[in-house]
């Protein structure tokens, strides 16, 4: 039960200075206790037990606890001790309440967790200066914790902010590098969204769940727009010639991918513990090598080619294979499909074929969602003049048929 003491109205303070439980198996201390405490102006809280005191500190933690020694069923140690375990109400100061003056007991009630000491009997002046003291400082405490958090708050949004805004400057950089030789519309923003899907499936695997978190899956989905941003750097004669390639422009063509690299590198030697740019490095040098070692710049193979860069393959070129170009159709999502399963192993990771797989017709989802967008806009008149393009020279996943993707 919980006891309220009666006391003249007028002797009241009209302002709540805080909360105060005071824990006693005393009546008389209790009310004692209030007499003194109720007219200063705290909102005095009196239980004779210490596990009801706990279970209403749990529902309505109180600014101070003055806690008896001396109780039936928990002493006043006891309660302290379980008041520390709660994440809630450790933060609590206590203050023992004693006729135990012993330097042991005093030893004791700190090393269970308590802030201060009252000894009996009470003298007013010192209950109200210790109490007054320890609230305040609750009270300070509770406030710095408030503003930490607002600060913290004001921080991140802040800090999102920027990081908002040099993404929206990364990805239009990356889009002036595709207007150039690309007429899909929104294919950064498929493969972006191809690269999560991927990279999701990938992480309940349990060979990449030390590797593949969110934060991962956060930087492989903005650092996919830079895959040829290198493409920036090649001469509009090749990158834009109307007809095959020769052995000699392809040789610079497959220069992107270095020189995409290269200038991320630049980037990340200012900002060195930015994980986001790491993943560009890796996605620009490596989405053209292939699993079976056959690919460029650096003919690496398997997993030695990063996981990102084998993610990334995957996904730029089923959206390439499906897309229209003016010198070719676009390819239904199943012969697609088909084509990606077939150069598993070859051209691509088979565990992230197999994740492919496993999504498939979300791909479809996404790349018809996402495609009719673009066919809007185009219907408004918002797409660009016509160009005749080429067919390239360079092999690829569609060679065998006469169209080359992913270059």
């Amino acid at each position: 039960m919980e006891l309220t003491a009666h006391y003249p109205v007028g002797a009241v303070s009209s302002v709540t200075k805080g909360t105060v439980m005071v824990v006693d198996d005393n009546p008389a201390n209790l009310l004692l206790m209030e007499e003194m405490l109720l007219p200063c102006g705290y909102n005095v809280r009196s239980f004779p037990r210490g596990r009801m005191a706990l279970a209403a500190a749990n529902k309505e933690p109180p600014d101070l606890i003055l806690l008896d020694i001396n109780m039936p069923e928990m002493t006043g140690f006891e309660v302290c001790e379980e008041l520390r375990l709660s994440p809630q109400l450790s933060g609590i100061p206590v203050i023992f309440l004693s006729a135990m003056n012993s330097a042991e007991s005093r030893l004791q009630g700190f090393r269970s967790g308590g802030v201060d000491y009252i000894s009996k009997p009470f003298q007013f002046a010192e209950v109200h200066a210790r109490v007054g003291a320890h609230v305040r400082l609750r009270q300070l405490h509770r406030q710095i914790e408030t503003d930490k958090s607002c600060l913290e708050e004001l921080v991140r949004i802040q800090v999102k902010k920027i990081s908002d805004a040099q993404m929206e400057t990364i990805f239009a950089i990356a889009k002036l590098a595709e207007t150039r030789d690309d007429e899909t519309g929104r294919h950064l923003e498929r493969v972006q969204a191809f690269c999560r899907l991927l990279a999701a499936g990938l992480s309940e695997d349990p060979r990449h769940h030390a590797t593949i978190g969110s934060a991962w899956i956060n930087n492989i989905y903005y650092a996919s727009p830079l895959h040829d941003i290198g493409k920036v750097a090649i001469p509009d004669r090749i990158l834009l010639k109307p007809g095959p390639l020769t052995p000699e422009e392809f040789a610079v063509m497959k220069t992107h991918a270095a020189l995409g690299a290269q200038t991320l590198r630049m980037v990340h030697y200012k900002y060195r513990d930015n994980g986001f740019i790491e993943m560009g490095i890796d996605i620009a040098q490596s989405h053209h090598e292939w699993w079976d070692g056959s690919g460029y710049p650096d003919g690496l193979a398997g997993e030695a080619i990063p996981l990102c860069a084998r993610i990334l393959a995957v996904a730029d070129c089923y959206d390439a294979i499906r897309s229209k170009r003016h010198y070719k159709s676009g390819i239904s999502h199943e012969e697609t499909c088909a084509l990606i399963f077939r150069d598993s192993g070859k051209h691509f990771d088979p565990a992230v074929v197999a994740v492919f797989s496993e999504l498939s017709n979300i791909f479809q989802d996404v790349w018809n969602r996402m495609s009719s967008v673009t066919k809007a806009a185009e219907t408004e008149g918002l797409n660009r003049p016509k160009r005749k393009e080429r067919p390239s020279a360079a092999t690829g996943v569609l060679s065998s048929i006469g169209y080359t993707t992913c270059l």
